[in-house]
């Protein structure tokens, strides 16, 4: 093909593909221990495969593959024992390996892989990718065929590592996938330790240059993930596997048979010219016809394309499906002009620029007449130019003149004229495009009205159409057999209750020539004949006349062919003998004798009557157990029905008990943690009342519940105040109990809050009360109450009750096993005669974990009439990714289907990532007779949710009520004015922001003449006569000097000579958003002279939503001129209103300031000064959490944003390695020997005769400088935990004037132990990886560094790996189970924030597994260095995140702070911090220096560590260097581990006397 520049041609390809042609096969498994079950039933899948893959093709083979990971750490235990079995019965790891080649032979494949066994590997996330690229790239050893079908099914229950993933780094991989076969003669990838994963684009591309399409099968644990990498590929597949693989050729199956993958095209052009362009136009991705358009550029990076190399504008392009290796051979090249007369254009800015005489887009139209003739835009069929709808320009150019309306060459298509379905233009599925619809991916027809997909054809079984029928535009159409179908082809049993009455009459004309249609003529008419058969499965009717009975049975034929129904019928009729009605009278007679003697017997047989009422009369349960699901309990109470047998007659008291978790062993955990006596719980109690039950009671609001419940509330306090500790009554209700027969006495509900101790007297006082038949004033029936805890309560069976319901409470908690058990015991029978026959009763209750949540967003919904739809939107909150569906449906209330809405119902399918769909209901306008009614009554219908799939269940409102506004109802409410001659309301109020501060208002004039109008404009939650009042003479008014972003709520009224006329209804409208005002005062942490963590609060004027702030720190001189360059920080998240700067300089004075971003732009800034080195340093107790930003105050342009940790890393459930950060300074109860090695640390001050000497001998002064060449203490520690019991450490290489030489690790349990200690020579390597830790304990860490001067001063840190243990075992991890570096239990970190010099407010997180239900906190505040009181705050709630506003503090002055969980099981693990909010006027802080003891260091941690602190103060009289010495002992608990910190803090005054000055010292331990 030839080209001129410029030019286009299109080409026509069609596409053949057999339909069974060849078929490479290659399953490629992860061999993980996770996947054990998966082989198993793979190996038992032999005949299935075989029969599987001669169903695909007549020409096949099949091969396999494993992968495990890089057998290198972290991604594999490197313990000899564990690389020689890692699991038992398992093979040692490895990366890839080509197990069998792809082979046509079956049976060897079958018995080969028999063979193998599975392997195992440390991470979660697998090394697939390295196996997918050595199975493409290998072609001649895995053995694909050129001509072949090549599909590659991946199989894997796990995520995957990727390139530069981050896992390589610490492995120390870091050299790329150079995307070659390496392949040992055992068939073993050699190369896994010494290159990275390959990257998904380059996986993409080599599987397309090998014509390979991937199937991933996995779990639904990692079907996110797979299903988000399916969309990088042309073609892939993502089957969803079951957890044992036993569904995997099922999900191959659905890839070929259902998706039909191998018709599936995905088109290219391969070694295509740099001078062409290719686009393929009407693909519909399906192996046939498509056509691709070819262009030649005119241009090529500003360089006309026939001045570019032949290689470049000439050559042949390989046209072809992705996975096809035959394709079409396009030879094309570019024919560049050779002469200046064919030149009839100049290019211009990219445009042609005609020569005279030439017109058209491209110059290609001779400017003679013919070129203006207008009959060159008119088209076939048509009689004007450009269809009358727009201008005809030279050489038959239409120009439309409504372009978003007519379109074509002709404007011959109008863009409102395509086929409507229900109203709706192309079923609002679509668009109109030339004419016809184009539909939206999943819908097809002319109109759009039919979905592709087959879901709304699922029958109960989850078939197509019950597999009668066929599923046409996404109904069944089932065939006629003469049965009442479904719409889903399934028989209706319902309708065929009547099928053998319906069938009757013809039944008996047939075979009898009797009934109803014994005439010939009605009994032709039937649609059947009979068959007279001997003996059949029969149905009976009786002939009216003969009196007999006749039998027959009507079946579907079995022929699917045959449409009529099988009727047989026997041949003989049942008919009765001769009359025996005399023998009635008899039978009567001798009856009425025979109960005339019992009654003698029962009356005069008194020693009967009682044995038999002794022995006779039992009570029990109904039921021996229940079986409940969690999801599906609309109660915390289960009504478990007992029964009394025998002679009704007295009364009998049943005591009950109910015991939780009794699956639990006696030596559980919880069954020996016994709960705490103070502990306030509620105890649920039970009464009857001594009255009727009515109907209104059941309803809360009612009067007579509300006056009951008053009543009662006033009564029952009054006798439970004896108990102390005892609150007031809550949550009364009333209800009754429908098994009692004589009367419906109510029955009151109610909850009694008191310590847990106080059980035994509750039940005695209420025992007392009942037996007494009151409480107070309040009358009760004696013999029945229900005081639950552990629980008991008693049941009366009244004379004549045979059934009574047991209020059973269930106790569902959030901590419960997955599978609990309680059991209700009857424990005796203290009054009356009735024996215990059945007395106990099992409930089982199953907590299922939801994949899914269903729920409307809000339980009621208005929409307008006039509207036409209401778009009623359905919302899923997704726990667990994946597919599921709802049923939804809608039903009358007040409104009516088809004369105020059209009903709805059907299915929501949600897929992978899907959160909220929308139900269109369509509403209906009012006709003629409705609308001059003027109907007062509101029209509201319901919409329902029901049967969630898929592991969903229904969330909080699973029902709504939409309510249908009529229009015509508001529009009638202003036309009359009152008799007394004032104005009527002014119409339809509108009010529109026109800016930041200020509001346009307009209304229409009501009837009559206003003289004017005030205008009331307030702010939204202010009291509306405080209103602002506008007096205007027009029909809208201009409200001004409005506050921005601020809701406001106007009314108006007209007003005349009689005076104000009536207001309109309240409008409401929001300003404009404005630039954000100044951030709030600063405030900073200093940690050392060189770091400082700096807050800010939000603007007092936000002016609206704040989106990011930015922090700029200035290093300045005395005149606050800058000596440096500025930084910058912007911190997207506005929550987090904190920043770590590190490496300031020392003793440099730096400007900071900081201002907020809303959606219109950057407000001012908000500034300090301050030098770290003037200020205290103080330990600071906020740990630094991981989304806290830290900037390096000395790094170069890369390091111009801030470092984060984040835990948004690709992972799979198994565990973490997120590293944990914190700057928590701590220190652990260790030996003395480790703290101070080589010397004494036992020093007698008071006795010492050179104090001086003998302290400096053992310690470092405060202000004396590190030796020149010896190291500074090593930066930030990093933990990250590679296992339960393994961690690796790393470390920043400190500042040394001289070489490092390298470093010494020490670690030992913070509760004393063992010290160990790693020495690291290599200078290089900065990071250890330590094994065999204890899972849940708390490890403290030392790390320094050494040169040839010495040793450094050490970086310390504190971890815990926690992890679930054998529980005979607390030492050794559970198999599999997850690791964290977390406290779970105790409150998020503590953010604290300045609002004044005299208050801030403090802000944490909820504990993220607290250990029970959270009903508040606790927070404590007192002084640092003691003096004045402690203060206690109580703060209610459990939202995600809580804060406090805490007031009257002082400035410069540390603060500690600690918050506690309060929860229904007691109180949890606290957390603690330190603060201070320092002046930022320069002046001094104090007459004295105070110094703390305790270095401030940066390392990594846990976020969530809980201290509980406790201080005493020990005074030591030392005239030489001390005023005073405070002692501090902080006690960790952290993972069950209690630990002590201990910290001097001395406080020196300087002593100048005559020309004597004593050197400040300040010493350490």
């Amino acid at each position: 093909m030839t080209f001129l520049p410029g030019e286009e041609k299109e080409i026509d390809v069609q596409v053949f593909a057999p339909t069974k042609g060849p078929l490479d096969l290659y399953i490629l498994m992860d061999f993980s221990n996770s996947m054990a079950d998966d082989l198993d039933n793979l190996k038992k899948m032999g005949n299935e495969l075989a029969s599987l893959v001669e169903k695909l093709s007549n020409d096949y083979t099949i091969g396999f593959g494993k992968f495990v990971d890089k057998v290198i750490e972290p991604q594999t235990d490197m313990r000899k024992s564990k690389l020689e079995q890692p699991w038992t019965d398992s093979d040692p790891p490895f990366s890839f390996e080509n197990v069998i080649k792809l082979t046509s032979q079956v049976d060897f494949f079958t018995s080969e892989l028999q063979k193998e066994r599975i392997s195992g590997n440390l991470d979660a996330p697998e090394g697939g990718f390295d196996a997918i690229l050595q199975a493409a790239v290998c072609e001649k050893e895995i053995g694909w065929r050129p001509e072949s079908t090549h599909l590659l099914v991946f199989s894997t229950e796990s995520a995957f590592h990727y390139e530069a993933d981050g896992v390589n780094v610490l492995a120390g991989i870091l050299k790329r996938n150079d995307e070659q076969c390496h392949l040992d003669p055992s068939d073993k990838y050699t190369e896994a330790n010494n290159q990275d994963y390959p990257s998904v684009p380059t996986l993409v591309r080599i599987l397309g240059e090998h014509n390979i399409i991937p199937v991933f099968a996995v779990t639904n644990h990692s079907y996110t993930y797979y299903k988000k990498l399916q969309e990088y590929f042309p073609i892939a597949e993502v089957g969803l596997l079951q957890e044992d693989s036993s569904n995997i050729l099922q999900v191959m199956e659905m890839a070929f048979e259902v998706r039909s993958i191998r018709s599936k095209m995905s088109v290219r052009a391969e070694q295509k010219p740099k001078a062409f362009e290719a686009q393929f136009l009407t693909t519909s991705g399906r192996v046939g016809k498509f056509r691709m358009r070819l262009k030649a550029q005119r241009m090529i990076d500003e360089t006309p394309v026939c001045k570019m190399d032949p290689d470049d504008k000439e050559g042949t392009m390989r046209v072809k499906p992705t996975t096809f290796a035959a394709a079409v051979n396009v030879e094309a090249s570019i024919l560049c002009q050779t002469c200046s007369c064919e030149k009839t254009f100049s290019l211009v800015c990219g445009k042609c620029q005609c020569d005279d005489g030439w017109l058209g887009a491209f110059c290609n139209c001779s400017a003679s007449t013919s070129a203006l003739d207008t009959n060159q835009c008119i088209g076939p069929n048509m009689t004007e130019p450009c269809s009358g709808r727009g201008d005809c320009l030279e050489c038959g150019t239409c120009v439309c003149y409504n372009p978003d309306q007519f379109e074509g060459p002709f404007c011959q298509y109008d863009k409102t004229q395509c086929h409507r379905f229900g109203g709706f233009l192309c079923n609002d599925r679509g668009s109109c495009i030339m004419g016809r619809c184009v539909c939206a991916e999943g819908w097809e027809g002319s109109a759009c009205e039919c979905p592709k997909s087959t879901q709304t054809c699922l029958d109960s079984k989850g078939g197509i159409c019950n597999g009668r029928g066929e599923c046409v535009c996404g109904r069944c159409k089932c065939p006629d057999s003469g049965i009442e179908m479904t719409a889903t082809c399934e028989p209706n049993f319902q309708a065929q209750l009547g099928v053998c009455e319906a069938t009757r009459s013809c039944v008996q004309c047939q075979a009898w020539k009797t009934g109803e249609k014994k005439d010939k003529e009605e009994c032709d008419k039937c649609p059947f004949k009979i068959i007279l058969v001997d003996e059949l499965q029969e149905s009976n009717f009786r002939d009216q006349d003969d009196d007999c009975t006749f039998h027959y049975s009507v079946d579907n034929p079995k022929d699917p062919a045959v449409q009529d129904l099988v009727v047989e019928v026997l041949k003989k009729k049942d008919c009765p003998p001769a009359s025996l009605l005399w023998l009635l009278p008899l039978i009567l007679f001798l009856l009425l004798l025979l109960a005339l003697l019992l009654l003698c017997c029962w009356k005069y047989c008194a020693c009967c009557k009682a044995c038999c009422a002794t022995c006779c009369r039992m009570v029990g349960f109904k039921e021996d157990e229940y079986l409940l699901r969690q999801s599906l309990l609309t109660s915390d109470h289960l009504d478990t029905p007992m029964v009394r047998t025998g002679p009704p007659k007295g009364t009998d008291v049943v005591r009950w008990k109910v015991t939780d978790n009794v699956h639990r062993p006696p030596n559980h955990p919880q069954v020996l943690l016994k709960p705490n006596p103070k502990e306030m719980i509620p105890f649920p109690l039970s009464l009857r009342l001594n009255r009727l039950f009515s109907e209104n009671l059941s309803r809360p609001e009612s009067r007579d519940a509300e006056q009951l419940r008053k009543e009662v509330a006033d009564n029952l306090n009054e006798v439970y105040k004896q108990i102390p500790g005892a609150t007031k009554i809550q949550k009364s209700s009333f209800r009754y109990n429908n098994k009692v027969y004589r009367q419906d006495y109510t029955i009151m509900d109610t909850v009694l809050s008191a310590p847990r101790s106080s059980y035994p007297d509750i039940v005695k006082l209420t025992e007392k009360n009942v037996q007494s038949g009151s409480f107070q004033d309040l009358k009760v029936v004696p013999g029945y109450y229900t005081v639950a805890t552990d629980r008991a309560g008693a049941m009366e069976f009244q004379e004549g009750v045979e059934s009574l319901d047991v209020h059973v409470p269930l106790f569902v908690k959030d901590e419960d096993d997955d599978k609990k058990q309680l059991l209700v015991e009857m424990v005796d029978v203290p009054l009356g005669i009735a024996g215990i026959a059945k007395r106990f009763v099992n409930i089982t209750i199953i907590k299922e974990h939801a994949s899914s949540v269903f729920s409307f967003l809000q339980p009621n919904y208005i929409y307008n009439r006039g509207d036409g739809v209401a778009n009623i939107p359905i919302s899923r909150e997704i726990i667990e990714d994946g597919r599921t569906q709802v049923t939804y449906r809608t039903k009358d209330s007040t409104a009516k289907d088809k004369k105020d809405y059209v009903t709805v119902e059907g299915d929501l399918t949600y897929g992978p990532g899907e959160t909220q769909k929308t139900v269109p209901v369509r509403l209906l306008e009012l006709n003629e007779k409705d609308g001059l009614l003027e109907e007062k009554q509101v029209k509201q219908f319901i919409m329902d949710l029901s049967n969630p799939r898929q592991g969903a269940k229904l969330g909080r409102y699973p029902r709504t009520t939409v309510t249908i506004a009529d229009i015509h109802h508001t529009q009638s409410l202003w036309f009359a004015t009152s008799p007394g001659g004032h104005l009527g309301s002014p119409g339809f109020p509108k009010a529109k922001a026109t800016g930041p501060r200020s509001i346009r208002l307009n209304w229409e004039p009501p009837p009559g003449s206003p003289m004017g109008y005030k205008v009331k404009y307030w702010i939204y939650g202010d009291a509306e006569k405080d209103a602002q009042v506008l007096d205007v003479k027009t029909p809208y008014a201009e409200l001004t000097n409005l506050y921005p972003f601020c809701d406001y709520e106007m009314r108006v009224c007209a007003y005349n000579a009689m005076g104000d006329g009536y207001d309109t209804d309240m409008v409401t409208c929001q300003t404009l958003e404005d630039t954000p005002g100044e951030p709030g005062r600063l405030a900073f942490n200093v940690i050392s002279p060189t770091v400082t963590q700096i807050s800010w609060a939000e603007p007092a004027e936000t002016n609206g939503n704040i989106t990011a702030y930015e922090v700029v720190y200035t290093p300045i001189d005395d005149e606050m001129k800058p000596v440096g360059a500025a930084k910058k920080v912007k911190i997207d998240n506005p929550k987090k209103r904190m920043l770590l700067i590190e490496n300031l300089q020392n003793a440099q004075t730096y400007q900071y300031k900081v201002r907020a971003k809303n959606s219109v732009g950057w407000g001012p800034f908000r500034d300090a000064t301050i030098n770290l080195a003037s200020q205290p340093a103080r330990p600071l107790s906020i740990p630094i959490i991981p989304d806290v930003p830290i900037v390096d105050a000395e790094a170069g342009d890369e390091y111009d944003s801030y470092l984060m940790y984040s835990n948004e890393v690709l992972k799979s459930p198994g565990g973490s390695k997120t590293p944990s950060v914190s700057d928590y300074s701590m220190n652990g109860k260790w030996d003395q020997n480790f703290l101070f090695p080589g010397g004494s640390t036992t020093r007698n001050l008071s006795s010492s005769s050179s104090p001086m000497s003998t302290i400096s001998s053992n310690y470092r002064s405060g202000d004396a400088r590190l030796s020149p060449g010896i190291p500074d203490t090593p930066s930030r520690l990093v933990f990250s935990a590679l296992g339960p019991t393994a961690l690796k450490v790393s470390w920043q290489e400190p500042q040394c004037e001289k070489d490092i030489l390298g470093y010494s690790v020490l670690y030992q349990l913070l509760n004393g132990g063992e010290i160990k200690r790693i020495n690291v020579t290599n200078p290089a390597e900065n990071s250890v990886i330590i094994q065999d830790l204890l899972p849940n304990h708390s490890y403290l860490f030392k790390v320094k560094a050494k040169s040839q001067e010495g040793w450094g001063p050490e970086r310390e840190g504190v971890i815990t790996i926690e992890s679930a243990v054998d529980p005979k075992s607390p030492l050794s991890p559970m198999p599999g189970s997850p690791f964290t570096l977390s406290t779970p239990s105790a409150p998020g970190p503590l953010v604290f924030t300045a609002l004044s010099p005299d208050s801030l407010q403090l802000s944490w997180d909820k504990p993220r597994k607290p250990n029970g239900e959270i009903l508040g906190y606790v927070v404590t505040r007192e002084q640092l260095h003691g003096g004045g009181d402690l203060r206690t705050f109580q703060v209610n709630g459990d939202s995600a995140e809580t804060s406090l506003t805490v007031p009257n503090l002082t400035e410069n002055v540390p603060y500690k702070f600690k918050v506690q969980a309060r929860t229904t099981q007691g109180f949890g693990p606290e957390r603690e911090g330190i603060i201070t909010i320092e002046s930022q006027d320069g002046g001094a802080l104090s007459q004295y220096n105070n110094q703390s003891m305790t270095r401030r260091e940066v390392f990594q941690l846990p976020t969530e560590v809980s201290t509980r602190t406790n201080v005493s103060h020990t005074m030591v009289n030392d005239p030489y260097f001390t005023d005073g010495m405070m002692m501090t002992m902080q006690q960790t608990e952290t993972s069950g581990m209690v630990t002590r910190q201990i910290t001097k803090e001395v406080v020196q005054r300087g002593v100048v006397g005559g020309t004597t000055v004593t050197k400040k010292m300040f010493y350490e331990s």
